[in-house]
């Protein structure tokens, strides 16, 4: 039996739509963006650069403040109490991950919690979800072949959105394995940003693949499950790109909406 993709393309602009409608309606006023990027890694820079992009298409301003991956936290700090006060500003993202010498959690927790587009807030709003989370739930949704008992294999490298996504797998009914057991999960979601991570091996026939992990090597993206090895083993999975990277941005534009609605 193929492989089934998930279509994030089709869910993101059915998600856009409704937004940019929305902000129509606002009769000129434009809900603002601020995004963080420290350092230079790949993944970080392309998405950073998708939701400038992508902001405009549904009447989203954005604001995006860069930091050396050498920056100090002191100047970091400086830029999110700035924003925090901006009346201008409705959400701020912190691209994650951030660079070693940085505490994400200190980080996180100094954000304004209104403005916390990102979700991760201790005390972000009920209004407010993770837009990756919302895009792994929206994929979750869109798989038929899980049982009442059913199992997930985990793979992350920030601890604070790990936390997280572990809560939303298991608010779905997945028991999470240990990563040296991915033979035996029936979901396997990636968030490592290392191309063609997952192969045929680590994976148990029929198994479903969240692919969060994006990649960019020499003008081509990868996600972290290598696709050709997997396609004749595998159920479903998101693509790379056209899945989890599109209902992302969408996701966290509504966020933004919601945030500007909340303030006015």
């Amino acid at each position: 039996m193929p492989v089934k993709l998930i279509d994030g393309k089709k869910i993101a602009e059915q998600v856009k739509t409704e937004i940019a409608q929305s902000v129509f309606k606002l009769g000129g006023a434009r809900p603002n963006l601020a995004i963080i990027l420290v350092g230079e890694r790949e993944d970080s820079s392309l998405y950073v650069s998708l939701k400038e992009k992508q902001a405009k298409g549904v009447g989203i301003d954005t604001h995006v403040y860069k930091l050396s991956k050498e920056a100090k936290e002191e100047e970091l700090m400086t830029i999110i109490n700035f924003l925090n006060e901006d009346e201008l500003i409705d959400g701020i993202l912190i691209q994650l991950p951030l660079p070693a010498q940085f505490d994400t959690n200190k980080i996180i927790a100094a954000l304004n919690p209104l403005k916390d587009v990102d979700g991760f807030h201790p005390q972000h709003p009920d209004y407010i979800v993770s837009p990756v989370l919302a895009a792994v739930q929206a994929s979750l949704d869109e798989i038929d072949i899980f049982d009442k008992e059913k199992s997930a294999c985990l793979f992350y490298n920030s601890d604070v959105f790990g936390e997280s996504l572990k809560e939303l797998i298991k608010k779905n009914g997945f028991k999470i394995l240990n990563k040296q057991d991915s033979q035996q999960a029936d979901l396997i979601v990636s968030a490592l940003g290392e191309p063609n991570k997952i192969k045929k091996e680590a994976v148990k026939d029929g198994a479903a693949i969240i692919d969060i992990g994006i990649t960019k090597v020499n003008n081509h993206v990868y996600g972290d499950a290598d696709f050709n090895d997997l396609k004749d083993k595998i159920s479903y999975i998101t693509p790379v790109p056209g899945g989890i990277g599109p209902m992302t941005i969408a996701f966290l534009f509504k966020n933004v909406l919601a945030a500007y609605q909340a303030r006015h």
